[in-house]
Formats: C-alpha cells, structure tokens, sequence
C-alpha cells in the first residue's frame, strides 16, 4: 500500500487480542479486505483510538516484512488516565478501531556498525520489532537486555528464547528488588561505536540517561510514550512569558506548555512529544525549570526547557 498521509486515521479490525503476559494484551489490526497497511519501519508508532474515546501512541511490535498486519501491545495502567485500561478491557476480537499510519520518532541508524537495545517491561514493543528486522534481514549485531519485575509480566519472553536469538538477547527479573537490578554499567562502559536505543520505565531510563554521558548524544536514543507525561499530583500551574512577543500564557497540571503554547498559534516545531528526541527545546531567558526530558545535557539544562514535557516553578521567560 505504501505510504499514506501522516494525518490520515484508518478503520481496521481486530484480528487478535490476546492476553500474553499479566496486565498485557497483544493486538493484531487488519484491513477487512486483507491488503497491505502502509509501510512502517523498526521503532514506528501508531495513534489509537480506544473505545472510551482517548487516542494514545503504541510501538509497533512486528517486522516491517509483515506487510497486512499491524501488531502492537498495550500495558494495562490501573492508575493511568483510561486509555490502556478501555484498550485492554474493551476491544476483543472483531472490533473496529481508529488507527493513524506509522510514524517513526525512534528509527535504526543505518550505518551504525551495531546495536545496544534496553527495555524495561513493557518498553519490549519497539524493540522486538528491531530484532525481528535485523534477524530476518541478516542486518547489524545487536544485543537485546530485557528487564523486568518476574518472568509473568515479560511479554515476547518465549520468542526471545528461540534459537533465532541465541546469543542476542539477556533476560533479567529482578523480583521488584533494586538491589538486584541488572548491571548494565559493564554494557555502557565503551560505547565502541554503538548505537543504544532504550525505552521503559521512567527510572530505568534516566540510569541508562546517567550511565551514557560519555557517549555520542546521536547515538542514545530514547522512546518515552507518557511515562513521564502523566500530571503528578504535585504539578501546579505556572506561568510561560514570551519576552520578544509579550505574551503571557499559564500552563495548568495536565497540559504541557507546548500544548497551550500551540493552541495559542505559537510556532514551536515538534515531533515525540515526550521529553525523547529534542525537536521542542527552547532558550530560556530566566526562571526555574523543573527538568522531565531525557535530552538535555546537565550544562545545558540552566539555559533551555523542553517545552513538551517539563515544567516550572513560578515564571518562565522564554526566547520567544
């Protein structure tokens, strides 16, 4: 099919919706005629309508080959905002859903001579898809490290284990016990001209953030889907002043300055939308930044906010 517009949504049908590990459910979407999807490429993501109406982004799980299926898992968030839970709870098999094409903020360096992947639980999706790619292509080495609280919660677990990923993948459980988190620091020690790619848990991204200083900034990438994102019952509201243009605009718990700062037409271009990629940052005049992103330098940060995840305390002024 190709590709298509990145504003467009498309009707598919739920072809699989399959419970693969505790609290998570595996999707399968099709065209009802069985046609090719328009194509995606490792790390690609999709918007989703659930049934209760909120539209959330999910890492396509499956290999780019897999032309008329579109594959993806969903955690069930008892404490988020509804939309995991009407996803897992809700769609079953034959349903239709409102799905956006691909796009892909999270994408293999081509040219890397090899591949460092880190997934914490459910941070798994994006990274599965890479390892099928580069297995069913014969493409760069890679190393694969899941981690997670026990096996039951691992979803893929079994695949990862087949004779097809010997050698490429370590597992990991800690039992819910930091002190028997993974070391990864004998992983991150010398980069060797790697490429790492990470996603997960807010905690075990900001250690894989902290343990890869030394390394080429384009060559750590981060995917953060709202795990950071959500209003902690501790955010208030502060105040963003433009000081070219004048304005004055609050940002309330819950919205994100780029939110507002867009609806109100000012031009700030953008692309993850969770604090991962950069494309957001702005100079900062004077105020006190309360930093969310996994992007900023620490002699960066006393200068510059990203604006789609982070927040402050009082007043910002921003270069603007």
């Amino acid at each position: 099919m190709g590709q298509a517009n990145s504003d467009e949504m498309m009707q598919l049908r739920v072809r699989r919706a399959e419970m693969v590990a505790d609290g998570i459910r595996l999707f399968e979407l099709v065209r009802d005629d069985g046609g090719d999807l328009p194509d995606f490429t490792p790390g690609a993501h999709l918007k989703v309508q659930a049934p209760n109406g909120l539209v959330r982004r999910y890492s396509l799980s499956g290999d780019p080959d897999w032309r008329d299926v579109y594959q993806f898992a969903v955690k069930r968030e008892a404490g988020g905002d509804g939309g995991s839970i009407s996803m897992v709870d809700d769609v079953k098999a034959g349903d239709t859903l409102a799905v956006s094409v691909p796009r892909n903020d999270f994408a293999l360096a081509p040219h890397a001579p090899s591949y460092v992947f880190i997934a914490g639980g459910i941070g798994i999706t994006p990274m599965i898809s890479m390892a099928r790619h580069l297995v069913a292509t014969g493409g760069r080495p890679f190393r694969l490290y899941y981690l997670g609280r026990d096996s039951a919660t691992m979803a893929f677990r079994e695949e990862l284990a087949a004779p097809a990923f010997k050698g490429r993948v370590v597992t990991h459980c800690d039992g819910g016990d930091p002190a028997n988190s993974y070391d990864l620091w004998p992983v991150l020690e010398k980069p060797k001209g790697a490429h790492l790619y990470c996603c997960g848990p807010r905690g075990l991204m900001q250690a894989v953030r902290d343990m890869t200083g030394h390394w080429s900034s384009g060559a750590v990438h981060f995917e953060d889907f709202g795990t950071s994102k959500s209003a902690a019952a501790e955010d208030q509201a502060f105040t963003i002043r433009l000081a070219k243009s004048g304005g004055v605009f609050t940002i309330p718990p819950g919205r994100s300055a780029l939110e507002v700062l867009h609806a109100a037409g000012v031009a700030i271009p953008s692309s993850c939308e969770s604090g991962s990629c950069g494309t957001c940052i702005v100079d900062v005049v004077s105020g006190e930044v309360e930093h969310r992103d996994l992007v900023l330098m620490e002699h960066e940060k006393p200068r510059k906010f990203v604006t789609c995840i982070s927040r402050a305390r009082g007043e910002l002024v921003l270069d603007l």
